[in-house]
């Protein structure tokens, strides 16, 4: 016989699912526009994705956090997390594509020459950690409301989910501008995704110690979308294009930021 325990874990179960995999489904659609239109579309979707992912660290999970910890531990994760981003890009990542690249052509600048649209590989490798790091962020907060009661459980994963949809567009878009096949963008997506299956089990094998991480995970979360907005995809969008072409991918940055904005002001 199930007790209430093991209702409510599966029931946080299939939660912490449709936090993940319910958000990949609608943006993998993306990944089956056929590829003149999406090369295209490319500039457009990347401006789209880069003011998303500065949204969603300014406006989203910083306030977030804050409402938890002090401004000063803020700080210090989000200094601590650029740091890590930083020795991150220019250690194993940077290595591991400088490799690749110098069987193609010398590595004259931060940016893999052989995609179309100027983002190196090394780009989609730290959105999947950043938004790995923010998914299981999103789980335990999915575990937590889910210990509380099912309606709660429930307001929050919908809460997830609705910024998880243009957050997990902006990951597809980014990682096959930089040189991802589509089914492997897919996979590590998904794997990415799945972390917040992870957040919910740590919620429940711990809820104490893990609500009290959160902030602190968030923070950082914050400092890899920051990073990779502000190092790697402005830079990438720099590039000589006419007035018209320029205005419409501020126009798409724009209406990122105002997406993001406008699923924070829904109940969670």
């Amino acid at each position: 016989m199930m007790g209430p325990v093991e209702s409510t874990w599966g029931f946080a179960v299939l939660m912490g699912l449709l936090g993940s995999l319910g958000a990949l489904i609608p943006a993998c659609l993306v990944l089956f526009i056929p590829d003149g239109w999406r090369n295209r579309a490319m500039p457009y979707l990347l401006s789209y994705a880069t003011g998303t992912m500065l949204a969603t660290a300014i406006i989203g999970l910083i306030p977030e956090a804050l409402e938890h910890i002090s401004i000063l531990e803020v700080g210090v994760s989000l200094l601590a997390g650029l740091v890590l981003f930083f020795v991150l890009e220019w250690t194993v990542i940077w290595r591991h594509a400088h490799g690749e690249e110098s069987g193609h052509e010398p590595h004259a600048s931060g940016h893999d020459h052989g995609h179309a649209h100027g983002i190196a590989k090394k780009t989609g490798m730290l959105v999947l950690i950043g938004d790995g790091v923010h998914n299981m962020a999103d789980g335990i907060a999915i575990g937590a409301a889910c210990v509380a009661s099912p309606g709660l459980g429930l307001v929050t994963t919908l809460a997830v989910l609705g910024h998880e949809v243009p957050q997990e567009l902006s990951d597809f878009t980014i990682l096959l501008s930089s040189g991802f096949s589509r089914w492997r963008a897919f996979f590590w997506n998904t794997v990415s995704g799945l972390g917040t299956l992870v957040g919910v089990v740590i919620a429940y094998g711990g809820l104490g110690y893990a609500e009290a991480i959160v902030p602190y995970a968030l923070s950082v979360a914050a400092a890899s979308f920051l990073y990779i907005g502000l190092a790697d995809l402005v830079p990438g969008l720099h590039g000589r294009v006419g007035a018209a072409k320029c205005m419409w991918q501020f126009a798409m940055m724009i209406a990122g930021m105002v997406t993001i904005g406008a699923l924070t002001m829904l109940p969670h």
